[in-house]
């Protein structure tokens, strides 16, 4: 089996999502979709890894399709790694999560933090093909800076490129992020699982 002719179900309904997605997958050429839309996977785990794999695997036995899922996050030392797998619900809006994450930030000397994500892939039948992790290590700034980006990209602020993630061209950002270095991290595993699944079929 050649993957390249499969079917790869992207465990959102975020349209974004899926076209970030082809953009990193595209040397492998998978034909990605969406979840279906009536689908809803509710993220129990209490880790990134826990929940990535939850999702993927879920959406695989319920499609009975190969599926891929993501989970990522902000954490922050002084803050105890919050708001970590809480970070899209730690406000209602992007400036929410922000204000919120600066606030209680404010009497801190150490404003350390560090973006996670993790990714799996699961086979249709719900087992787990793949993973991989990737960290993008930085600090938050007192005051947002760049126009680019979303979430807390303009606070997150990374010292050896000297600017925030909303300073960053999309394709800069996609390099260094953590989701750009956690599908670095995949790709030989990827390619590996391909050839394998070649010299089966």
């Amino acid at each position: 089996m050649d993957l390249s002719q499969a079917v790869l179900v992207v465990a959102t309904q975020n349209s974004g999502k899926l076209a970030e997605m082809q953009n990193y997958l595209e040397p492998f050429s998978w034909q990605l979709t969406l979840m279906p839309p009536d689908l809803e996977i509710i993220e129990t785990g209490q880790t990134f890894a826990e929940n990535a794999l939850l999702k993927a695997s879920s959406v695989a036995r319920i499609t009975n399709k190969w599926a891929i899922a993501d989970d990522s996050g902000l954490e922050v030392a002084a803050l105890d790694g919050a708001p970590g797998i809480y970070s899209a619900r730690y406000g209602a809006r992007d400036c929410d999560r922000i204000h919120r994450l600066l606030t209680a930030l404010q009497d801190q000397a150490d404003r350390t933090a560090r973006f996670v994500c993790v990714i799996a892939l699961a086979r249709p039948d719900g087992s787990i093909a793949c993973q991989a992790e990737g960290i993008c290590a930085g600090e938050i700034l007192l005051n947002p800076e760049g126009e680019g980006g979303f979430g807390y990209d303009p606070i997150f602020y990374v010292p050896h490129v000297q600017q925030t993630f909303a300073q960053l061209s999309p394709t800069a950002k996609q390099k260094i992020s953590h989701r750009g270095i956690a599908f670095a991290n995949l790709q030989p595993q990827l390619e590996h699982l391909e050839a394998e699944l070649r010299a089966r079929a």
